[in-house]
């Protein structure tokens, strides 16, 4: 009775769901507005468009750099992992697809979670892209300052090191420099540490502190938001030169590449086995991520239903076989063993004596970030406005300009949020901080997929195809067990429990998973989407887990203080049911608390205590999920 209770309490309050009705209604009544005059974003793209903005998020520095390290360790067999990580974000292209048709709007996973799982979910979700959208952007424009500078060297200009490098890195240079001088370790002084010295010796100063920055990634910072700015077309435009220019470069690369492969280099194909190939998947898995973000443009496409999904399936293919292709060219025309540089498309091709083909390289690198950097900037500002249109945010994010009919004010506030970090800040985690937010993402798109009434097929639209998960699900688990008996084993004889805690999730999750699909004939592809998903989580390591769940802390702080309040669905809710939240909050957050001590301490009592703090997560997390589906209960058979 109480627990009856207390679940419907809970989905009519923080898990109250947005009908897809009620979601189109809103933006076709130009509610989406933060001023309500019916402002409108305008509808300019196309499915050529879509699929180059897909093109123009994924293939951006990760093939400059991260393909280096994967095919190191698993030789040309990296090519499988690119098949591997394709099927797996294809898993979840599908699922994203199949949204984009029934909710054509502007939110990407936050409006689909919204639909779905309801407010709590939504928020998360929805903080969660923030911190993607954010960090992304500023790796990116780092990166994009690092290629712009080698690119100008190579014209033999020479931009002093103090405006290109940030503050923190110059500092911690110039200590470990003057560290290693006074030991006498002069052979230990590489030349990143003497560059960084360098700039901080060189830059000028008020007082005691240094005027170091990072300017060039200051500047494309500014120049990419007021291409977002003044208009999506401005932006389209922009972004299919750039992705052309891009295309060929890179298909130039592969062709003369080619030429100078020697068959014997691939041989063996996998000379580290297959444990040897999945050590690259953080780095691969990067080298796709963006395909999701043009899904945030929903609003913004001439038929979002039929062309949104095309979009992103057609990028995804495109990315895959040129990714395919490159890996093949790197690993024939040097060992994969000489693969683990960070330029590794520049190196091979100045080993086999073609530097005019480097400096080319270098060109498209600076395009290619540019461009992803464009996708994504485009997508945060995206993300705040449907946010701020439910009244999780102030209403101020959600105001379209009437001329340039834009979202101008988050557009502003997204460029601020980069620019300054880019400027200050050298981030050395954001590859896998950002990999574990994507993944996150797609774990809740295809888990709300499972929760979608079905629909018959409708002309003109896509539709997710249904295959039955009742037999194979089970099939999958099995064959899954027996592949991973080892770690499971370790879970309870391993040294470093708490290291192996994400792999735990994972296995109660896929046992669940298995039990629902036999008893609730689940669909087969966003089942193995989020199974897959969920599992690259467990290998981004448990320092980026403890990292990303302080990010949705912080996150639920601010939902609780004012997004809970103030949304227009929750805006007659009771002070009962606010009171209650605090406290169902701050529950959460003492066992948060509670994890956080045990991981991180290996006293006796804290460790009787995980017995406690296991049971209250548990608890907590089984009503998070019977809520979730409480929701869903009213609804027809989910697909």
């Amino acid at each position: 009775m109480v627990n009856g209770l207390l679940i419907k309490f809970m989905s009519k309050s923080i898990f109250r769901t947005k009908s897809v009705d009620k979601i189109l209604a809103d933006v076709a009544s130009g509610y989406s507005d933060g001023e309500h005059s019916g402002n409108h974003l305008t509808k300019a793209l196309n499915v050529k468009d879509l699929t180059l903005m897909g093109i123009a998020a994924v293939v951006g520095a990760g093939i400059f750099s991260t393909i280096g390290e994967a095919s190191f360790h698993g030789g040309p067999g990296v090519t499988i992992l690119f098949v591997i990580t394709a099927i797996t974000c294809g898993f979840s292209a599908l699922c994203y697809a199949e949204f984009a048709s029934r909710i054509p709007v502007a939110g990407s996973a936050y409006t689909y979670a919204y639909a779905s799982f309801g407010e709590l979910i939504a928020w998360i979700i929805g903080w969660d892209l923030l911190m993607e959208y954010a960090i992304g952007n500023i790796a990116v424009a780092i990166s994009w300052s690092t290629y712009f500078v080698n690119l100008l060297i190579g014209f033999g200009i020479n931009v002093p090191a103090w405006l290109t490098m940030d503050y923190f890195s110059a500092f911690k240079a110039h200590e470990q420099v003057q560290q290693l001088t006074a030991s006498h370790k002069l052979a230990d002084i590489t030349d990143a540490l003497k560059e960084g010295a360098a700039a901080w010796n060189n830059a000028p100063g008020i007082g005691d502190f240094k005027l170091i920055a990072n300017i060039p990634a200051l500047l494309i910072v500014v120049i990419i938001t007021y291409l977002v700015y003044v208009g999506i077309k401005e932006t389209k435009r922009a972004t299919n030169g750039m992705v052309i220019l891009k295309i060929a470069i890179v298909i130039g690369v592969i062709v003369v590449g080619f030429f100078y492969v020697t068959p014997a280099n691939w041989h063996p194909f996998m000379p580290n086995g297959f444990g040897g190939v999945m050590k690259g998947v953080s780095g691969v898995f990067f080298a796709y991520i963006g395909f999701d973000a043009i899904s945030t443009t929903a609003e913004e496409c001439q038929n979002p239903q039929r062309d949104l999904p095309r979009g992103m399936i057609y990028s995804l293919i495109i990315c895959t076989v040129l990714y395919i292709l490159i890996a093949l060219v790197l690993t024939g025309m040097v060992s994969y063993k000489d693969l683990a540089v960070g330029d590794p498309l520049a190196f091979v091709f100045t080993k086999v004596g073609l530097t005019k083909i480097s400096g080319i390289i270098s060109f498209s690198a600076v395009i290619a970030t540019a461009s992803v950097l464009l996708i994504f900037q485009l997508g945060q500002p995206r993300i705040w406005m449907s946010m701020s249109r439910d009244g999780l945010l102030p209403k101020v994010f959600s105001r379209i300009h009437p001329k340039f009919h834009t979202p101008s004010f988050a557009t502003i506030v997204t460029g601020f949020v980069v620019a300054i970090p880019a400027l200050f800040l050298n981030l050395t985690v954001v590859t896998d901080l950002t990999s574990i937010g994507t993944l996150f993402a797609f774990v809740l798109v295809c888990g709300g997929v499972l929760l979608l009434p079905r629909e018959a097929a409708t002309k003109g639209r896509f539709h997710l195809p249904y295959i039955n998960a009742k037999y194979i699900a089970p099939v999958v688990f099995i064959a899954g067990a027996i592949i991973f008996w080892q770690p499971m084993i370790d879970l309870f004889t391993g040294a470093n429990a708490h290291e192996n805690f994400p792999f735990f999730l994972f296995i109660i999750l896929s046992a669940a998973l298995t039990i629902a699909s036999f008893v609730k004939n689940l669909s087969l592809i966003p089942v193995l989407g989020l199974l897959s998903c969920f599992y690259l989580m467990t290998q981004l390591g448990y320092d980026n887990w403890i990292r990303f769940i302080g990010w949705l802390v912080i996150g639920l702080v601010i939902y609780v203080s004012y997004g809970y309040t103030h949304s227009k669905l929750g805006n007659k809710a009771s002070a009962t049911h606010q009171t209650s939240v605090w406290i169902a909050f701050v529950g959460a957050l003492l066992a948060i608390a509670g994890v956080f001590i045990f991981v991180h301490t290996n006293d006796t009592l804290v460790e009787v205590l995980d017995v406690i703090v296991a049971g209250c997560v548990g608890f907590l997390a089984v009503y998070l999920v019977s809520a979730a589906f409480f929701n869903a209960s009213e609804r027809k058979k989910p697909i």
